[in-house]
């Protein structure tokens, strides 16, 4: 294992890649079925996709990813099989196209509740601002245009931002299952955030009090509230869910998982999960901090992404604590991922706690950081849930670069890929400075 520790250049990959930018993986048994095809089908239509099939497992499609060194690689499977073993499998398969230990393709899996489901997300195209915001439990209202939570942990309590920007705290009900159903079918929240106990099959909404169920049934999604009335889910606008801290959410372990039900009739069209119990938190929860709390910044797939490179990057470091690493290697292929990986999803624009600027000129590259909120500019900005802040700053390339060589910035320890630089996050701030790393690099050639 490679231990990064200082400024590297990581890339081993061959020194052109095909055309295609985006490939379709998908196994011969689903190919060959009809409704399926036409979901890989609208795929390649859309994305102008190569398409590569595998007999029994997706590791066999590696020697096809090396070649053509995909910027988006998709893995259209059934309920049936995107299960634990298949998430682990993508997350390793999908940090093998070269020899460092980073993910070199931006992946997801794309599945839902039957092939008709499934087609509705492959051709779904407009892009999502997420300018409404609902949560199950405390999430950074600040960076968001308007949101509300109802809070897992104090019962009661409900926090509100309005459009205006007012923040107001409430007295919610002691039973709040009605209430965040209503969130989806008449606030038409874009990005729905949860934690707390849950399995494949429901969510436990209150965790240090009694509260109602989110439950399934036949890919219908609904509330049961403490009495024992369900409340239907039925939300039709697109939104992504991030069930960042709850147990087995992301586990598709056939058509009677939660997560094809959010998928089926709650409009999800993009959304993370665990496909096991979760503990550590590092995988979940560092989403928040790249997606929700650098509004705009980056894609939800590219938050997931880079929240990916910080926990490869923490495994690697020698600095890291040894009771760190069972979590973090826990959390390292655990949390899947699903939808287009195309997809664009991301927060409206919002305050920014530092500014991030990559520019080039000719085959110079300037990463620059600039602190906006003085000497607390680097701090962790929302402390609820587990493993929150000291993310490094990370920032997508614009094309694969190869020769690339540091120029400026070495102290820093700064990573370098093909595709991504990542900039370990000074653990103090000194708001009159401006961090730069400067480095070289030529674009790899496509044949």
């Amino acid at each position: 294992m490679l231990r990064l520790f200082a400024f590297a250049l990581l890339l081993t990959a061959a020194t052109s890649v095909s055309a295609s930018d985006y490939v379709v993986v998908v196994s011969q048994e689903t190919q060959a079925k009809p409704q399926w095809k036409e979901v890989v089908d609208a795929l390649v239509t859309r994305h102008s996709a190569e398409v590569v099939t595998f007999e029994k497992s997706p590791t066999e499609s590696l020697p096809s990813l090396q070649k053509s060194f995909p910027r988006y690689t998709c893995f259209v499977a059934t309920p049936a099989e995107a299960g634990r073993e298949f998430v682990a499998t993508v997350h390793q398969l999908t940090r093998s196209l070269d020899d460092d230990p980073y993910t070199d393709t931006r992946w997801a899996i794309l599945t839902g509740y039957d092939a008709a489901n499934a087609l509705e997300i492959a051709t779904y195209e407009k892009p999502l601002v997420v300018r409404k915001v609902a949560a199950g439990t405390d999430i950074e209202l600040e960076a968001c245009e308007e949101g509300l939570w109802y809070d897992e942990l104090v019962k009661n309590r409900h926090v509100r931002k309005l459009p205006d920007g007012k923040v107001e705290e409430l007295q919610g009900p002691d039973d709040t299952t009605a209430n965040l159903v209503a969130t989806l079918n008449d606030y038409h929240a874009d990005l729905f955030v949860a934690s707390g106990h849950a399995t494949e099959r429901d969510w436990q909404i209150g965790f240090r009090y009694r509260n109602g169920y989110f439950r399934c049934r036949d890919g219908q999604l609904y509330g049961i509230d403490t009495s024992g009335t369900e409340h239907p889910v039925d939300s039709a606008n697109a939104k992504i869910y991030m069930p960042i801290g709850n147990c087995l959410m992301g586990h598709i372990d056939g058509e009677k998982a939660m997560a094809v039900a959010w998928m089926n009739s709650a409009g999800v069209k993009q959304m993370l999960g665990y496909t096991v119990p979760t503990w550590f938190g590092y995988g979940g929860w560092g989403v928040l901090d790249y997606f929700v709390e650098q509004p705009g910044r980056y894609t939800y797939q590219e938050a997931f992404l880079a929240n990916h490179h910080a926990l490869v990057h923490r495994l690697n470091d020698p600095a890291t604590p040894k009771q760190e690493l069972r979590g973090l290697t826990y959390d390292r292929d655990t949390v899947g991922f699903y939808g287009d990986p195309a997809w664009e999803a991301r927060m409206a624009d919002g305050p920014q706690w530092f500014d991030q600027t990559l520019t080039q000129s000719g085959d110079t590259y300037t990463l620059t950081i600039t602190p906006k909120r003085g000497e607390q500019s680097f701090d962790t900005v929302n402390k609820n849930g587990s493993q929150r802040g000291g993310r490094p700053f990370i920032a997508y390339l614009p094309n694969r670069l190869t020769d690339i060589q540091v120029t400026a910035g070495k102290e820093f320890a700064p990573v370098i890929t093909d595709d991504f630089i990542l900039f370990p996050r000074p653990k103090t701030c000194d708001p009159k400075k401006t961090y730069q790393i400067q480095f070289t690099g030529r674009p790899i050639a496509q044949e």
